[in-house]
């Protein structure tokens, strides 16, 4: 696992870090990307709210609009923030987290 600092814009819509593709956008890509573990706020590691929700519907047990409160979750936690927990140690880069 490796931290990648996030960095925000001095109004704070934008927010990005350094993958290994190169600057991307927090909430475009680490949102979506099965690498995403968690997020640092402060001293506390919290986990992406995207993963346990997507565990529980693949198991039927959430409403379907529980990933949309998961995603404005992970939005909440990324102004918060300073920094994302990110499993991709092979350097691969992005990987969906939802397939079709």
């Amino acid at each position: 696992m490796k931290t990648l600092p996030l960095e925000k814009d001095t109004r704070g819509n934008t927010v990005t870090v350094e993958c290994s593709t190169g600057k991307v956008s927090v909430y475009r890509y680490c949102a979506f990307c099965q690498h995403c573990k968690g997020i640092w706020v402060g001293p506390r590691l919290f986990p992406a709210p995207q993963e346990k929700v997507l565990g529980d519907m693949k198991r039927g047990t959430v409403p379907d609009e529980a990933l949309l409160n998961a995603q404005l979750q992970f939005n909440q936690l990324i102004r918060d923030g300073i920094s994302i927990e990110c499993a991709d140690d092979e350097n691969k880069g992005f990987i969906p987290r939802y397939r079709i």
